[in-house]
Formats: structure tokens, sequence, C-alpha cells
């Protein structure tokens, strides 16, 4: 009954916008509630309505769905067993964090377990969840939903704070250490509430939201000296941002303004607050974020970074930010990603700086393979930060980044069937490689450190959002899969189509138009940067475009119902071979097809082959066949490989005419390695020049 006047007051101030056009200002009022505004077009997974500096802007969640093929599989995957799994074991004895809400709510005796970041880890579930359910529509998720964030509500302090790793523990204060991770359980918080109310149009969730926003506001806004360098796994700022797109309240994104501020401005030395090694460029704070021209430190607090720079960019303007982000981006393309669209090369290293670093960006050109890091996180980061980069540049290049991480480095982390983890992804994994705290021989049900797993089904779970983005008089295209899309372009008409395809095994790609209007509108189609050519026709007939590989190819015209787009991507095996500064891979070529990159793995090889032993033919012939067998359906790449039989001695002995024995091998997905056991594995290989 307490919240009954604030709709009422909400319903008579939408009634009176429509009778003043001045009207719209006075909703941004400062209130613990939310203003329900613009519900209807509001939807997307990030609210680009009313931003601004963005040439593209999100879809509707739900208003694209898979229907076929790859990613209509993995869906439902997402549906029947990773969401479920996960929630076993979030709201269980082994994975911890529901019994932490409850603790911290009076409901259940005990200490805290998991560590400091668990909540947001929750968070995220949470959000997959409300995915599936925009989706599927079962009314058994929200129910549940709802029930979760009823205690979550009662684990909330009076003036908002929420975190139970502090309240749990009579020790801790709040924001008195940054390694305990409130920012970024904070961020994720926002996020996941935003989605539920845009999913449902219930308020329950994002009223704890904003009831915690403000309280992050009270303490950080006066830039107390003692909390500059606070912000530490940076999830609020995005979090902020999204959050004043829901509420319209200015305060929010002030906030997150404030907090890119404060980065750079303290010196880099220990402090009661911040670990000794927890400084400089490891968490971003040795440069000024406007000033900065590399990517540094812990390669997931970067990325989480980067991509709320860019939320803030898109609202403001600021070209100091974007030109940046823009020098950033180069940075870790050009010098830093892996050929999977991996990032974060070691799991301890330095930075140019000759800062220590963990989970790391490290110097240009360190690509290590056996001893890659690449968490899934990190990955999954570089998607989200290069998603933002598209819809506020609408450059090509932006979606490429996200299909490459996608069909790669994403999927890698978790297993076929949906229920086991992957934290690092390395390139090259040997019997002998010895495994750090966070790796591991084969993927694992539950790993402690869960930042990944649920990172990584939210994504898999929204991922249909990602396939199309408004553009100002149209639709772009920015990934491929079987689908249907009901939705609305920026000026109010409907649009509805369907794509036909077997993406990413075959490059046929086939697009009807089911509903449109009457005047003229764009169908931006990307062009990968991997095609080496491509061709466009409409009801059968070649159509001429200035569109090449790495740009959006644009069809104008009076489009119709029935009308028929046809894409066609040869798909052709190609052999990659690393910048001559990549130590780790000069003389060996890796695998592509598409946007898939492959890889060599024991299971495949004669029994006790050593992965060491592989050498690539540069003029193997290879060639692609789709086995509906095989790793749940893939396309494999056989070809001759050979296989050095000579013993092998000594940390150094003389060459002298090493022996080869020829082998047909299969290649296999590098996304789908390691479900058939414990094996050995390899994306790069030495090339054997005949």
């Amino acid at each position: 009954m307490k919240k009954l006047p604030i709709i009422l007051f909400s319903f008579l101030l939408i009634i009176a916008c429509k009778e003043s056009k001045e009207a719209p200002k006075q909703l941004a009022i400062s209130t613990s509630k939310t203003n329900v505004l613009d519900l209807d077009n509001s939807k997307g997974i990030i609210n680009y309505t009313n931003s601004p500096y963005v040439k593209l802007k999100s879809l509707n969640i739900g208003d694209c769905e898979w229907t076929d093929g790859f990613w209509a599989d993995k869906f439902k995957v997402a549906e029947e067993v990773m969401v479920p799994y996960m929630g076993e074991v979030l709201k269980g004895d082994v994975g911890h964090a529901l019994n932490n809400f409850k603790i911290a709510a009076g409901l259940k005796e005990g200490k805290h377990k998991g560590f400091s970041w668990h909540d947001g880890d929750f968070y995220k579930w949470m959000e997959a969840a409300t995915y599936i359910y925009a989706i599927n529509k079962d009314p058994k998720i929200i129910g549940e939903l709802d029930d979760l964030i009823e205690i979550i509500g009662k684990a909330q302090l009076e003036n908002g704070y929420l975190q139970t790793q502090i309240t749990t523990n009579k020790n801790r204060k709040p924001f008195s250490e940054r390694k305990y991770h409130e920012m970024y359980n904070s961020g994720h918080l926002y996020i996941a509430a935003c989605i539920y109310y845009r999913v449902t149009g219930k308020t329950n969730f994002l009223d704890i939201a904003i009831k915690n926003a403000n309280n992050l506001y009270d303490v950080f806004q006066p830039q107390s000296a003692e909390l500059a360098r606070m912000g530490f796994n940076q999830v609020q700022i995005m979090g902020l941002v999204e959050l004043y797109r829901t509420t319209k309240n200015k305060k929010y994104l002030e906030l997150a303004e404030i907090f890119i501020n404060m980065r750079g401005k303290s010196k880099v030395k220990t402090h009661p607050s911040v670990r000794y090694n927890n400084i400089g460029d490891m968490t971003q704070e040795r440069t000024p974020l406007r000033e900065e021209d590399e990517a540094v430190g812990h390669a997931v607090l970067a990325l989480y970074y980067y991509a709320g720079a860019a939320d803030v960019y898109a609202e403001t303007g600021e070209k100091a930010l974007i030109d940046a982000l823009d020098r950033i981006w180069g940075n870790i393309v050009d010098k830093k990603m892996f050929v999977t669209g991996a990032c974060g090369q070691k799991h301890d290293g330095g930075s140019s700086n000759r800062d220590f670093v963990h989970e790391a960006f490290t110097i240009d050109y360190e690509m290590h393979n056996a001893h890659a890091y690449n968490e899934t996180c990190a990955n999954l980061c570089n998607a989200m930060f290069n998603y933002r980069m598209l819809n506020i540049k609408g450059e090509s290049k932006h979606a490429d980044v996200m299909e490459l991480v996608l069909y790669n480095s994403a999927l890698s982390g978790i297993s076929l069937k949906g229920d086991s983890y992957f934290y690092t992804n390395p390139l090259r994994r040997t019997a002998n490689h010895k495994m750090g705290g966070t790796d591991y021989p084969d993927r694992v049900g539950y790993i402690p450190c869960f930042c990944c797993p649920p990172n990584l089904v939210r994504t898999i779970a929204k991922s249909s959002a990602w396939a199309y983005s408004l553009s100002e008089n149209g639709i772009a295209t920015n990934l491929y899969g079987a689908n249907k899309l009901d939705t609305k372009l920026q000026d109010g008409s409907v649009i509805k189509l369907r794509q036909e395809t077997q993406y990413p095994w075959d490059g046929n790609i086939k697009i009807t138009i089911d509903e449109c209007k009457n005047d003229a509108f764009d169908v931006l189609l990307r062009i990968p940067d991997w095609a080496t050519s491509f061709e466009i026709s409409v009801n059968g007939k070649t159509q001429n475009t200035a569109g090449k590989p790495g740009t959006f190819a644009n069809l104008n015209r009076q489009w119709k119902k029935g009308d028929v787009i046809t894409l066609n991507l040869p798909m052709d095996i190609k052999l990659l071979e690393g910048n001559p500064l990549i130590e780790e891979v000069r003389n060996q070529a890796a695998i592509k097809r598409g946007p898939v990159v492959y890889c060599v793995e024991t299971p495949d090889l004669p029994k006790g082959t050593d992965i060491l032993d592989v050498y690539l033919p540069i003029k193997s012939k290879l060639t692609a066949t789709y086995k509906p067998g095989l790793l749940n359906g893939v396309a494999a790449i056989s070809g001759n490989i050979k296989i050095r039989k000579d013993k092998k001695e000594g940390m150094y002995r003389t060459l002298s005419n090493p022996k080869f024995e020829n082998y047909n091998v299969q290649f296999v997905p590098y996304f789908a390695w390691s479900n058939r056991g414990v094996s050995e594995m390899s994306v790069w290989l030495p090339l054997a020049i005949d």
C-alpha cells in the first residue's frame, strides 16, 4: 500500500505530459521510486532510446529470437541446462550466494562463504534467467526471481547499502578496502535490476537498486580523497549509466563520470584501502583515462572500465573520452588480442610501466600459447566493450570482434552440455602443463571464483539481442544466425523479417521481409572482415553495393512483404600467421574458416602422440565437412599433418635429420575442445615446408 501514492503520482505526471510539451522535464525528479516511463520503447539490453551520441540503437529484449541452427541450439541449452543448473549451484551450499543473502537478511544463521564478488555473480545469474523469460515467458522463472528479490531486499540496510560480504562480518566496514568488490557487486545489481524492470515492468528489484545507488552517490559524490581509489572492479559505471537511462535521474550519470574522473588523480602508493599488489597500471590508476593510449592492467577490470566510459560517452559526447577509447581499442586489437578474440595475456606479468599486474594485459605482442590466461570474463568483456563501440561508431569492425569472441574464446569457457566451465582459455595445452589456481585440465562443474560462468551464460541468453541494431532509418545485421525479428524502427514503423542460414558452418544467408513500412529504408548487411569475397542479391538479382569486407553494405529501397535478400559469404579455409613481433607464433600457423578458429586435439591423433610433435605442411590440402554426429554437430576440417617421430631429449640438442610420419588428421573448432575427455590441444602449429 505504501507504493500507491508514488504510482498515482507517476500516472498523473504521464497524463500531464500529454497536455504540455514542457511537462517531460518535470519527470527528472529525485525520488527513491522509479518514474515508470517509456517502457514500451526502452527495453533494450542497453537503453539507447534517448542517448544522443550513438549511431545505432538496441533492439527491445525479446524482439529477436533464434529459431534454428547454431545459436538456437545454444539458447536451448541455456534454457534447459545452463540457467537451471547454475541456479541450483548458487542457491545451494556449494555456490553460497543465496545463503549469504539469507544470512545478511537475518533469515539464516552462519558465516559468509565464497569470494567477495559472489553477490554480483548471483545478480548476473538473475539477469540470465530474465533473458530466458523474455523469450519463453515461463511464469515460474518470474515467481522464483520475485522470491529471491524479496530476500535481497531484506538483506539491504536502511540507508541502501547492500553487500553481504561486509554486512555479515562485524569486523568489516563499508568502503574500507577496495578488494571487497563493492563496486562490482553494485554495478551488476543495477544492470540486472534495469533488465528485470524492462522485461517485466516490475519495480521491486529496481527499487533496491535505486536505494543502493543513492547511498553510493551520497558517499562518493563529495569526492573524498580517502575514497578516490576505491573504484576497483568498475562495473558500477555501466550500471549507473543504465540506471540513469531508466530513471532519468541525472545524478547517476554524474556519479558515473566522477568514477572516471577520479582515476589517475592519486599518487601510486599503498594505502590502508589499497593492497600493495593492486596499484598503478594493475587497476588503471597510473594514467587518467583521457590520456591513456594502451590497455593496461587486470584485463577484466580494464574492459569493464572502458565499457563504462563508452556508456558515459553515449550520453555526454565528450570527444576526449571517445578519442581515448579509440586508441585503447586499437592497442587491444592490433597488439594484445589473441586470434580467438581473447584478452588477458598472462596470469601475472608486468605493464609497460613495469607495474605488477594480475590476470593481465601486459606489454605489446606478449602472446604465449600454453600460458595464455584469457580469462573467460575478459573475453566476454571484450565483446561487451565492442558492442558499445559498434553502436556509438556504427562501424562493423566492432561487430567483427564481437563475433570472433562469441564463436571462439567465449564458448570455449563452457562445455557443450552446458554444466561445466573453464576459467582460463589457453591456445595450447600439453600433458605436463603445470596448472595455476584457476586453471583446470578439463572443465569443472563449479569454480570457487565463479565470476566467469554466469557472465558467459547471461551472454548466451541475450545473444539474440545483439543480432541486430536499429540505424537512423533501418536495421543493421550484426550477427548471422537463423532467427525471426519483430520490432519497430526508430520512426515507430513495424519491421518483421526472418533469417535462414546454417551459419557459421555455411555462408549462405537468406533474409525474408515479412512486414515493413512503405517508405524506403536501409538494410545494413555486415560483411565480415574475414570474407575474401561476397555476393548480395535481392529477389534473385545481384546487387552492386559499395560494401567491402570489414564494412556494412547498405541496401536502400522501398521494401515490401516477400522481398528476399541473399548474402553469400564463401567459407574459405585460411592459414593465419601472427605479427613477426609475436615471438610465440613465429613460423607457426592457425587455421580459421569463416569466424571459427580451429585446433588439433589428441583424440584425433594416434594414441600416445605428443601435441608438440604435430607439424602442419604449408601446402596441406584442407577440406571442410559438416559432421552432425561430432561434438553436437560441427564443420570439421581434415588434412595432412606431419608427426615428428625422433626422440627429443635435453635442453638443447644437435638438429640432425628429424624423422616425420604423414597422417591425415581432423581439426575441430577451438570452442569445442576438451569435450571428449582430458586432452592435449593446440591452435598454433609449427609449419613444415615441403
